[in-house]
């Protein structure tokens, strides 16, 4: 560890000397009354020798412009609502304003009151951020909901969330990993309300200072607790029929002297009451066949999760903080299914099913980090992080068959445990020289993941369950990541560059209780990145290249044969390797240019060794089975796009794209599988506001057909939604409801799955039409910022299930 750094500071040294003599010019803005401070407040600088560049203020209301050479510059400051200042600078060295107040702009026209608009959306380099407390519609809807109105960001009708196309990406809150967002996304992010919320970051390319792993990149949630001494909450409850249930969730600041502490919590239920099933397949060739199932099933959940952030400031150079969170879920599940399996002249064999399952799952995480500033530099930064994460899963599946012909299998269940823990240890160094900001970092990962499944069988002449030996075994998985990485950045003008690298080191140890097969595949990776940008007035160009690492975990590994349906079997692969994919990026952005704000992408992406979910069907016993392999390759181009149109001060509309065109390539069983294909998500939002504080908001969506795997796609679907809020209490008291999809009451999600010897479809019916109600309450009237660490454990490499 200590040769490590000393290389590092010898890297800082260095770069010390090469520095350019370039200044800045910083300060804080705040309202002129209440002496808070104004984030979101757009600043123009105009030089003599450079042309303008434009920035806006952060939530505690400072801004800074670097890089800058010796010149004379105008500043502009400037707001709806507040009265424009401008300042002549003649910069000869760095320059701090101070503290700049902007008084209250108020023109009364027949008593028309002009409403300012905050941008919804801004780029910056590598990443782009959604405003969500400038997004009227954030105080009805939950997170999930507002996860449709992102860019990059996907969610299916099933409430499955990608980004990028990618099931493969972490989630953070407020920077940092959080296990109850690695377990059970679609649950926790239903519960969360939207207007607990600050903000959403879309990190498409990541620094070196994130892990490599997560092909799709980082959905960063920061939550609102903007605070000075005193509280802040919020509280949100909601009921959706007639699918769904009841949820409640909230927030609270406290913040106290140099200590402050931020508390969130939710719980719901989610219930699907019954629709059918139905799946077919018809294999080709001399012995052709066709099996028929159809069935209906039911279903109900429920799941809490709570989490807290602290921090106490020692003093002005030292800074220790904390964090927990806990989740935790309860599934049950029947389903009845009548199979007919059929040739040429008859049936062959047939049964009908009974499938009682549950679902049980608990964990958490806990982290500490302690932060050191330096007397001589503020900005210059040591951290040191620890955390631990754990999560356990048990499943459990009854399965009664009846009315059998040619099935002599007999009754079964499947037991399945799996648990994961991991220990992450972590120190960062930032050091500023002028105008170039270094990192630099080592990181250990210590990953445990085990399974214990089982296939018990009815001895009837007992009435009791066996254990079938060959069909059950202990799976144990050991994953260690050590790491280093070192990063630079820095402002010129109106250039803003980060590049940097990272060195990952994997070592992998897996074996069977039963003995049967030690595997240990190591790997060594390198792993380059990035971003620049050019500013262009509010807005921006910005290229960016990375490479990212698709490591598996414990639901791809998990060689748990899943026979909760008999003729389909789903298994993990513990041999499969990771993926690495190469991604570049052009990106555009208008920033808040007056009514209209623009944001344009384009992504391509190549990728090798790439983890798919692969099918074969066995015309011997009639069985269709899918795992994981890597046999993947392929390359794609994303379109994205997102207009905001500010019609007028009380009718705004936007409009969000996300397109693909993707070629893949994997072998199934001896044969080559192609996929080329479009696909693409529009939507289209409105928001009209009227009198008294009501509003009304429609929009509407259109999904084309997605593919699952190389081998499968679903059918398309339009969605559409209606809804109408109420300002009960100015800014704290809100109520609103919506109705989603009111022409169509089901929908049938078809997943057809192609391969050389056969085509299967299952239908999947759904609920579509639903009402939604829900009232937001806010409490607390203070400002500031709850302290945290700038640096912290970051861990986003693994996918499918693990922390």
């Amino acid at each position: 560890m200590k040769n490590i750094l000393y290389i590092l500071f010898l890297t800082i040294i260095t770069n010390a000397s090469v520095a350019q003599s370039v200044y800045k010019i910083n300060g804080t803005v705040t309202d002129s009354l209440s002496k808070n401070p104004l984030d979101k407040i757009t600043l123009t600088l105009s030089g003599e020798r450079s042309g303008p560049q434009s920035l806006t203020t952060q939530a505690d209301g400072k801004f800074q412009f670097a890089g800058l050479q010796s010149a004379a510059y105008k500043l502009s400051i400037h707001s709806i609502g507040y009265k424009t200042r401008d300042f002549i600078i003649n910069l000869k060295a760095d320059t701090s304003l101070g503290t700049i107040s902007l008084k209250e702009d108020i023109k009364s026209l027949q008593e028309v009151t002009v409403i300012s608009q905050r941008p919804l959306l801004q780029q910056r380099p590598g990443k782009v951020i959604y405003d969500l407390q400038a997004d009227p519609e954030s105080k009805a809807k939950s997170l999930l909901d507002m996860m449709r109105k992102l860019p990059f960001v996907t969610v299916d009708a099933q409430d499955n969330v990608s980004l990028k196309g990618s099931a493969n990406f972490k989630v953070f809150i407020n920077g940092k990993p959080s296990a109850m967002m690695d377990n059970n996304l679609a649950a926790v992010l239903r519960t969360m309300p939207a207007s607990s919320i600050q903000r959403i970051e879309v990190i498409t390319n990541p620094p070196a200072k994130y892990d490599a792993e997560g092909i799709g990149g980082i959905i960063n949630i920061i939550t609102a607790k903007k605070i000075d001494n005193g509280y802040r909450g919020n509280l949100n409850v909601s009921e959706q029929v007639p699918y769904g249930g009841p949820n409640a969730g909230g927030s609270l600041t406290v913040r106290q002297g140099k200590f402050g502490v931020n508390v969130y919590a939710g719980a719901g239920v989610y219930n699907t009451p019954q629709t059918n099933l139905a799946n077919t397949q018809q294999s080709f060739g001399s012995d052709a066949t066709l099996l028929d199932q159809n069935g209906y099933k039911k279903s109900n959940s429920r799941n809490g999760y709570a989490g807290a952030e602290l921090s106490y400031e020692i003093d002005s150079l030292h800074l220790l903080s904390g964090h927990f969170s806990f989740n935790a879920y309860h599934n049950d599940g029947s389903s009845y299914q009548s199979s007919a399996l059929k040739d040429a002249v008859g049936i062959l064999q047939a049964y009908d099913l009974i499938n009682d399952n549950n679902g049980r799952g608990k964990g958490g995480d806990i982290s500490a980090n302690y932060q050191v500033g330096f007397k001589t530099d503020k900005n210059r930064l040591l951290t040191l992080s620890y955390r631990y994460a754990g999560y356990r899963n048990n499943g459990f599946s009854n399965l009664q068959l009846l009315n059998q012909v040619n099935y002599p299998v007999l009754d079964y269940q499947q037991p399945n445990s799996s648990t994961t823990s991991e220990h992450t240890l972590q120190t960062d160094l930032v050091y500023p020289i002028k105008n170039v900001t270094i990192e630099v970092g080592v990181k250990a990962i210590l990953r445990s993941n085990n399974s214990d499944y089982q296939y018990l069988q009815l001895n009837p002449a007992t009435n009791l369950y066996g254990q079938i030996d060959s069909l059950s075994d202990k799976f144990y998985y050991t994953q260690d990541v050590l790491s280093v990485y070192n990063s630079y950045q820095f402002k010129l003008g109106n250039w803003n560059v980060s590049a940097g690298a990272r060195a990952e080191e994997t070592i992998v140890n897996a074996h069977f209780l039963s003995g049967s097969t030690n595997i240990s595949p190591n790997y060594f990776n390198i792993v380059p990145s990035l971003a620049v940008n050019h500013s262009l007035g509010a807005g921006g160009i910005g290229l960016a290249f990375n490479q990212r690492i698709q490591r598996p975990g414990i639901v791809s590994l998990n060689p748990y044969p899943n026979k909760t349906n008999p003729n389909f079997i789903v298994i993990g692969n513990p041999r499969i390797q990771p993926s690495i994919s190469n991604q570049a990026q052009l990106s555009y952005s208008t920033g808040n240019a007056g009514k209209v704000s623009l944001f344009l992408a384009t992504d391509y992406i190549f990728v090798r060794n790439f983890q798919l979910m692969v099918t074969t069907f066995d015309p011997a016993t009639q069985i269709t089975t899918a795992t994981y392999q890597n046999t993947g390759k392929g390359d794609g181009i994303d379109l994205i796009g997102n207009l905001n149109y500010n019609v007028t001060h009380q009718y705004s509309i936007s409009f969000n794209s996300n397109s693909t065109r993707f070629s893949l390539s994997g072998m199934s069983g001896n044969s080559i599988v192609y996929l080329h294909r479009w696909m693409t998500i529009e939507e289209l939002n409105n928001t009209l506001k009227l009198a008294k504080g009501w509003s009304l908001s429609a929009s509407v969506r259109y999904n084309s057909s997605q593919p699952t795997s190389v081998q499968s796609y679903t059918n398309g679907f339009f969605n559409t939604s209606l809804g109408m809020n109420k300002e009960i209490v100015k800014g704290k008291l809100y109520f609103a409801m919506a109705v989603n999809n009111p022409f169509k009451k089901f929908r049938n999600i078809v997943n057809t799955t192609n391969g050389p010897d056969f085509q299967e479809l299952n239908i999947n019916q759904i609920y579509y039409r639903s009402a939604r109600f829900s009232l937001n309450y806010n409490f607390g009237k203070l400002s500031g910022e709850l302290k945290k660490n700038k640096n912290g454990i970051n861990n986003n490499d693994i996918t499918n299930g693990g922390l």
